[in-house]
């Protein structure tokens, strides 16, 4: 895979300063039962790396002493992680909101039944990955027969109450580009998706988020490969909007590796952009956070920034604007 860090290090994107710390996304882990192209930490079926019950004690700690009021769980897969339903059910008991970033297909697969089931037992927010409505777009992007496996898990999600009117449990879709291009309208694209979805599968969702493929890991490469990168930046930056600054996630999120190191973002997790102890500069993990203000510092940036910025904005909470 073609590295794009040497092309990204150099920036003129502006600074952005830390506020207080509100959400804690953790990445579980890289194994995931599928493999997508634009998969940004290059998860897959033989990767290897998951969080260990240490950390996982860390993060239950910081939700019970700090300000944060979500927990976003991430992979890879994270309900792949042997602790996952674990961590869940202990932030429920905290009353920490928990979002799970769920591929739909993973509720399909054998080892995993009843997955569904405990998500609902628990509130827990589904985020899901659907980066089109179209079967071939979504094949293409992710792998054959995932469409068809997509639309079984939701509308098994829609008979648990998810997505419906009234109910506490919320289903959001999420739109990823299929190309070097920019999301669409996140609105009128949502109103798409709602339309097309019922009337060819009676699939209800509560909203959809579009997010900005960004210049790094397996899209970045394939970018580079196709001779494309250049262009896709220059759209990112000729893109820019001075008014998504105030709403970038890293303002008041951090990301957390499965190894339990701390980064503004998951996108600078994956170009290994490490926040830095304030005193002695070695690399932050999530048991110093208690005892470490992140008020007030610098984020680390670089060009995929622009990725954020461009447009209506991205982050993973959808568009900005």
């Amino acid at each position: 895979m073609r590295d794009t860090w040497p092309l990204l290090k150099t920036t003129d994107f502006p600074e952005v300063t830390r506020n207080a710390l509100e959400i804690l996304q953790v990445n579980l882990g890289y194994l995931c039962n599928q493999s997508c192209l634009h998969c940004h930490v290059a998860a897959g079926p033989t990767r290897k790396e998951l969080m260990e019950r240490e950390n996982i004690q860390h993060i239950l700690g910081v939700l019970s002493r700090s300000s944060v009021h979500t927990l976003d769980l991430t992979g890879g897969a994270p309900e792949m992680n042997p602790m996952f339903r674990e961590l869940v059910v202990a932030a429920r008991e905290r009353d920490i909101t928990v979002i799970d970033r769920c591929n739909l297909t993973i509720l399909l697969e054998p080892g995993f039944e009843g997955t569904a089931e405990f998500l609902a037992d628990n509130e827990v927010q589904i985020v899901a990955s659907l980066p089109c409505y179209i079967e071939d777009n979504v094949d293409g992007q992710r792998g054959k027969g995932v469409y068809q496996k997509s639309m079984q898990a939701l509308q098994r999600l829609n008979q648990l109450g998810y997505g419906k009117d009234g109910s506490k449990l919320t289903l959001t879709l999420v739109y990823n580009p299929t190309g070097p291009y920019l999301p669409p309208s996140q609105q009128a694209l949502e109103q798409d998706y709602k339309k097309f979805l019922a009337e060819k599968f009676e699939i209800e969702f509560n909203q959809l988020f579009t997010i900005t493929n960004m210049p790094i890991a397996r899209f970045g490469s394939t970018l580079i490969s196709k001779g494309e990168f250049e262009n896709y930046m220059n759209l990112l930056k000729d893109s820019f909007s001075v008014a998504n600054l105030q709403g970038l996630m890293c303002i008041n999120q951090l990301s957390i590796d499965w190894q339990g190191f701390v980064y503004d973002c998951d996108f600078n997790q994956m170009l290994n952009l490490n926040i830095r102890h304030p005193e002695n500069q070695r690399k932050l993990h999530i048991s110093d956070i208690l005892k470490t203000s992140l008020e007030k510092i610098p984020v680390l940036i670089a060009d995929h920034c622009y990725g954020c910025t461009a447009g209506q904005g991205s982050s993973c909470g959808g568009a900005l604007a």
